[in-house]
């Protein structure tokens, strides 16, 4: 009894003891640990991984930048002054729809400027060069060269001077005028081209023709029937001459003076200009018109076979020893110019200067620059003023050149 007793007691104490133990404790620490919970579409990042940053994307639409292509420039067209293709005119520098064109004489035509009631001039348009030169008392002339193209027309015609012997034989060619002075001038152009020298009489039409008024602006001529009556009735062959000489360059020289106008005067009632056109690229001719009062003002000066004034893609002034032997005879010394006179170019509204030379008898005259490089003529027609060594040429203000002629 006694023992059973005693254990009765010792399991009492246990129990009382474990009570007061759990008693001391606090309810929540008898619980199981509590997971914290993740919701499921959050994603979770992976160990050691960074987390990247989000770029935000614009909504406005990227700027382009444009490439810049460089412009290229173009290579220039360049002929002579020797070793022309034998399509292209070495009097002007332009290619010719038929190369044929060019086997034969140039042919060259005595125009007049004076009266003026001759005017608006015909068939100066298509001329490869035109020469002006003055002829006494105030006055001047046209020699107009048809190589690489025709004129149907070309007047009016008056009479020859003694420097049209120098510059046909020059450019090899035919000349066509009405006549000459019996003494001192028709001698010497016989002597110096032969039959070449066309004087006009009824025979020679249709080529050198009177239009049936019988006065001095009513002669003109064909230049294509001109070749023709040459070949046909002068036994004049038709055959390519060498005709080097002349220098084009379609790129605008890098250096030279402005020039927007030219002035070309002899006296104030015979004045021409020309003046630069963008547009063309060509310098347009205009011309003095005198009204009843004497009073001058400048009107477009026109080829009367087209209508249009006439257009040049070169102005030459060149300077050269005058010889007068009377107020209206006077000689022009083309040949002998060996060491060079000078000579001013305008093209593309520049100014550039430098001197001519002769190259013999036959063969046409040659222009240098000033440091005796080949002069640039840009392709197309000329018209070339023979000025006196005593000539004045100036700027009156900026790009306008003016020229009042001097003898010698």
């Amino acid at each position: 009894m006694g023992k059973k007793l005693s254990r009765i007691i010792n399991r009492l104490l246990i129990v009382t003891l474990m009570f007061i133990i759990t008693a001391c404790q606090s309810p929540l620490s008898l619980l199981p640990p509590i997971a914290t919970a993740v919701p499921s579409d959050t994603p979770i990042p992976p160990t050691n991984t960074p987390t990247e940053t989000a770029t935000p994307t614009s909504t406005s639409t990227p700027t382009l930048t444009p490439t810049v292509t460089p412009t290229k420039t173009p290579t220039p067209v360049i002929y002579g002054p020797s070793n022309y293709p034998t399509d292209v005119d070495p009097l002007t520098g332009l290619k010719v729809a038929d190369p044929k064109i060019l086997d034969r004489r140039p042919v060259l035509v005595k125009v007049s400027n004076f009266p003026s009631n001759g005017r608006p001039h015909a068939g100066l348009s298509p001329a490869d060069i035109v020469f002006e030169y003055y002829i006494g008392e105030g006055t001047n002339r046209f020699l107009a060269l048809y190589y690489g193209q025709n004129a149907p027309k070309i007047g009016p015609i008056r009479s020859g001077r003694l420097v049209d012997g120098q510059l046909v034989n020059q450019y090899q060619g035919i000349l066509a005028f009405v006549s000459a002075d019996v003494n001192a001038v028709l001698p010497v152009i016989y002597n110096e081209l032969g039959n070449r020298a066309i004087t006009y009489y009824f025979s020679t039409c249709p080529a050198l023709c009177d239009d049936g008024r019988n006065s001095v602006i009513s002669v003109f001529a064909d230049s294509a029937k001109l070749t023709e009556y040459a070949a046909t009735k002068l036994a004049i062959a038709k055959t390519r001459y060498d005709l080097k000489g002349m220098y084009f360059n379609s790129q605008s020289p890098d250096t030279g003076l402005v020039a927007d106008k030219i002035t070309v005067t002899y006296n104030p009632q015979d004045v021409g200009e020309w003046r630069y056109d963008k547009t063309t690229g060509k310098y347009l001719r205009w011309i003095e018109n005198v009204d009843n009062n004497n009073k001058v003002t400048m009107i477009p000066l026109v080829d009367a076979n087209i209508g249009k004034q006439l257009a040049f893609s070169n102005v030459v002034i060149l300077f050269a020893k005058y010889t007068q032997y009377a107020p209206t005879l006077h000689d022009i010394n083309m040949w002998n110019n060996t060491k060079g006179e000078r000579a001013v170019l305008f093209r593309d509204d520049k100014a550039v200067d430098g001197i001519w030379k002769s190259n013999g008898k036959f063969s046409p005259i040659q222009f240098f620059t000033s440091d005796g490089k080949p002069m640039p003529f840009k392709s197309g027609n000329s018209w070339m003023v023979i000025s006196g060594e005593n000539t004045e040429l100036k700027q009156s203000v900026l790009g306008q050149w003016e020229m009042q002629f001097h003898l010698p």
